[in-house]
């Protein structure tokens, strides 16, 4: 069975992972190596079983560790031209696979998708990770707006990873400038509670049994206010799997994914 790790989502480092028969993948390394083997050890990842790193993008928050973990670890860093263009000066010797709208990558067990996002970055990616016992696992955050082509790479997943960046009464009236407010609300920034929400239930089927809200914005959100605002939207879709909030400093437990049709199992939040 697939199982997801959640190493830890913000605005100060994200980095998730997929395993299954003990061969991984890392979807963003946004600590530093050191911080990203600690977390690892403490949820149970293997890294030595890691055997590429998928990048969404070049920010720092989501590729701080990129380069020295794929030497240390001797793996492939699979992500968009633009993004490698950026990031390739300080890769040295690591290996590109190029991911695009129109193919995909295979590592392992794993067939990595991507889409374009609207994020001001270079070439930003969402990213769906399709393994071989059929789970499928989304992972978009930095989205700014969902569009079309967001929403089909993100159809019938087993699992989904989705940023749930700010509360929009408590963006408006923080300390932020307005120009940041309105980076951070507008079309190249990030998606709201209340847009996250709206983007989950128009996602929902049957199969999905996981959701992560990730990359929360520690002075316009909260754990409580994103649960408070995607549960109950959830609910009324009749989402029937787990609902877990991604933390900064903690990694989440080993959660496990069944592809969709197979019976989610419920873990303690």
């Amino acid at each position: 069975m697939s199982t997801l790790f959640v190493l830890g989502s913000g605005s100060r480092g994200n980095c998730c992972a997929v395993e299954l028969d003990g061969f991984a993948l890392l979807i963003d390394a946004g600590f530093s190596a050191r911080e990203i083997e600690r977390r690892a050890e403490i949820a149970g990842l293997a890294l030595e079983r890691v055997g590429g790193i998928v990048l969404t993008h070049e920010h720092g928050d989501h590729a701080r560790g990129a380069a020295r973990l794929a030497r240390r670890l001797g793996t492939p860093v699979v992500t968009a031209a633009g993004t490698w263009s950026r990031l390739e000066p300080r890769m040295g010797t690591a290996q590109h696979r190029a991911l695009g709208f129109c193919g995909s990558v295979e590592l392992g067990p794993f067939r990595v998708s991507a889409c374009p996002t609207s994020h001001d970055a270079a070439e930003p990616l969402a990213v769906a990770i399709e393994a071989a016992d059929g789970a499928r696992v989304g992972v978009a955050y930095d989205l700014g707006r969902p569009t079309a082509a967001v929403r089909y790479l993100l159809r019938d997943l087993s699992a989904i990873v989705l940023e749930a960046n700010h509360d929009d009464v408590l963006l408006r009236t923080s300390s932020y400038p307005p120009v940041v407010q309105q980076r951070i609300s507008g079309s190249a920034g990030h998606l709201s509670n209340r847009a996250a929400a709206e983007l989950l239930a128009q996602l929902h089927h049957p199969g999905l049994g996981v959701v992560v809200l990730a990359h929360l914005s520690r002075q316009c959100n909260s754990a409580d206010d994103a649960r408070a605002t995607v549960g109950p939207a959830l609910r009324r879709v009749g989402f029937g799997g787990v609902l877990h909030v991604a933390d900064q400093d903690e990694p989440l437990g080993p959660i496990p994914i069944r592809p969709p049709g197979g019976a989610q199992l419920r873990l303690a939040l």
